[in-house]
């Protein structure tokens, strides 16, 4: 018989050493996101910035505020909202530039 777990000590972990890896963002950084979903206390929104995220405080499921970032922590940053952002203009722009051709 095998004895598991009497070898190399943590071995068996969930999911594995994570590489090292640089946050993508950095305190007092601006960014225009979209709001993807509510944290679990539902005091912030959730967005993400090239796959972090980022918890937005003062922001509601479905706005697209620009926000700076306030913390960056292991895997998350949190930010607040400092603005609308330009998301939701371009798109309405594009939008009723298609109505203008008859």
């Amino acid at each position: 018989m095998e004895d598991i777990g009497s070898g190399a000590r943590g071995s068996k972990r969930f999911g594995g050493p994570r590489p090292f890896k640089l946050a993508p963002v950095k305190v007092g950084e601006e960014y225009d996101v979209m709001i993807e979903s509510m944290s679990r206390r539902g005091d912030s929104g959730v967005a993400r910035i090239q796959g972090l995220v980022v918890f937005v405080s003062g922001a509601k499921m479905g706005d697209s505020p620009r926000i700076k970032i306030t913390k960056v922590g292991s895997g998350f940053a949190a930010a607040h909202v400092i603005g609308k952002s330009g998301i939701g203009s371009l798109e309405g722009e594009a939008e009723t530039s298609g109505d203008v051709d008859e």
